[in-house]
């Protein structure tokens, strides 16, 4: 489980299962902090309302708008699923993209990824997918933003990681 984890950073900024921007930890540290009381997550709805603050600031790769100021991401879009056997808790985030042949949904799935990654501490499992019906080809755009080694290669690339800061970046 811990290929999961990047390396993040706790420092005295830590609060309420979330990292800022930027800090780095080792995988160990993550798992040590995450069963501090000051680190634990209140509950579901507030799980679910940090994880869809995290995700309504996402600028758009084509257009200036945010996601959620383009109906891409909502605030229904997020699901908490029961914890798996190892207590590892299952995130799920629906996505509808502007138009059904939409070019760049793996690109938005890949942002959504990454920043969720950097952004929450717990011990999650993010499954990530467009909303049924809402692309042409969305099994394909499944597969890609939920498999690691896709996600892990599309990273390495300097122009694609360029581009996925750029709209992770959050606004001053």
């Amino acid at each position: 489980m811990l290929s999961f984890f990047r390396k993040l950073s706790l420092s005295d900024k830590v609060k309420e299962g979330i990292l800022p921007y930027g800090v780095m930890a080792t995988p160990e540290d993550l798992l040590k902090a995450k069963n501090q009381s000051n680190l634990l997550l209140k509950d579901e709805n507030e799980l679910r309302e940090t994880i869809y603050d995290l995700l309504r600031t996402i600028k758009d790769p084509e257009k200036p708008q945010t996601l959620e100021e383009l109906d891409v991401v909502y605030e229904d879009c997020v699901y908490i699923n029961k914890p798996t056997t190892k207590g590892v808790s299952v995130i799920r985030i629906e996505f509808n993209p502007t138009v059904p042949h939409c070019s760049l949904a793996t690109l938005i799935g890949l942002c959504i990824r990454v920043k969720l990654e950097r952004h929450l501490i717990a011990s999650f499992k993010l499954d990530i997918y467009i909303k049924e019906g809402a692309h042409a080809t969305e099994d394909e755009i499944n597969k890609q933003i939920n498999d690691k080694e896709r996600i892990a290669a599309a990273m390495e690339n300097p122009n694609l990681r360029d581009l996925v800061e750029k709209c992770i970046q959050e606004e001053e």
